[in-house]
């Protein structure tokens, strides 16, 4: 038996009848098994004709596994699923965080010319994360599980697709000429530390949306969080009967650690007026939007114009968020802490060395 073109090969990357037969024909497919060129043909038309079937059972997988009509092997169907639902990089980054609607769809044209992605292949993809999308975007439980549930996905494409899901439902800005560094990793990483800590389902496990909506609530009580824009300026605060200041903590500490320290003391305030600011103003809708370009803006650029390294960035930041913890009358630890663990791990994903 000789070897034959999947069809899942064909579905990512959509190709004429024609251009797969010479693909075909330069793997040596007909040295190896002694067919002619017609044979050769007439098989990759059977394989097209076969997935034209097979398509519409992929758009919900346990129907793919639960049907009697095509003899597949489990390991086949499996990988049938995965990449039918595999995306390319490229395309992502263009529609992360938009809508997933009729008006997006119809500038999938300029999205094809723009990464060279045939039309075909981008209008799969697309369709493919609206209906992900529009199947678990109000199911209760874990965002990844139900994903991996019903459509049958690897965890690790099913944690991307949850990221898909996530910033479709909260239309971050992703497409601005200064993100452009950032890959779709950077932003799947940044977005499964968001659904595991700033979301409903990190606190409550029987709410609706638990990984899907961010929690409103906590957003809320983000707002307390302002009062410590007067230590950013890091101007003395009298906690009981001890004057201390959150720049003079975490600049003694890093005395001598950190190799842009003097830079570091000198755009102290601003930079930690950039971190409590952007805590405060969550509660709206424009800048949660707006979260990753404030990242950058107001933090990334300003220490990437001072040459910190990667390792300077992480020093700062662990000694930044816990310095907190040693004014005895902060009253809000969990508040800080579930805010800051997500920051501190998203800007160290974003910074680019």
């Amino acid at each position: 038996m000789w070897c034959r073109v999947d069809p899942a090969d064909l579905s990512p990357f959509p190709l004429p009848v024609s251009d797969a037969v010479s693909l075909r024909l330069r793997s040596g497919i007909l040295e190896q098994t002694g067919a002619t060129v017609d044979v050769l043909q007439s098989d990759t038309m059977d394989h097209y004709r076969t997935f034209h079937m097979l398509e519409r059972l992929l758009h919900t997988p346990s129907k793919l596994i639960h049907q009697l009509h095509f003899q597949i092997p489990p390991s086949r169907q499996a990988m049938l699923i995965e990449r039918y639902y595999a995306f390319d990089e490229a395309f992502v980054r263009e529609v992360l965080g938009k809508k997933l609607s009729k008006g997006t769809k119809k500038d999938l044209d300029d999205v094809s010319t723009k990464t060279g992605i045939t039309l075909k292949s981008c209008r799969r993809q697309f369709d493919n994360f609206k209906r992900v999308f529009k199947v678990v975007e109000e199911m209760r439980g874990s965002l990844v599980e139900n994903i991996q549930q019903h459509f049958l996905l690897s965890d690790r494409l099913a944690r991307d697709y949850a990221a898909i899901v996530f910033f479709a439902n909260s239309r971050f800005e992703t497409g601005k000429k200064k993100l452009q560094f950032l890959t779709f990793e950077d932003f799947a990483y940044c977005a499964e530390q968001m659904i595991q800590n700033w979301t409903l389902g990190a606190v409550d496990s029987n709410v609706d949306d638990m990984d899907v909506d961010l929690d409103k609530e906590f957003l809320q009580e983000l707002k307390e969080l302002k009062a410590w824009g007067e230590l950013a300026a890091g101007e003395p605060l009298v906690w009981g009967l001890t004057s201390l200041s959150l720049c003079s903590l975490v600049c003694t500490s890093l005395r001598g650690k950190i190799s842009v320290y003097n830079e570091m003391e000198a755009n102290f305030k601003n930079l930690s007026r950039a971190l409590v600011n952007m805590a405060s103003k969550l509660i709206h809708t424009k800048d949660v939007r707006d979260f990753f370009i404030d990242l950058v803006e107001k933090f990334i650029e300003p220490c990437k114009s001072d040459k910190w390294t990667l390792n300077d960035l992480r020093l700062f930041l662990t000694q930044y968020m816990t310095s907190a913890h040693t004014l005895d009358a902060f009253r809000h630890q969990a508040l800080w802490d579930r805010y800051m663990s997500t920051i501190k791990s998203c800007l160290l994903k974003m910074y680019h060395d």
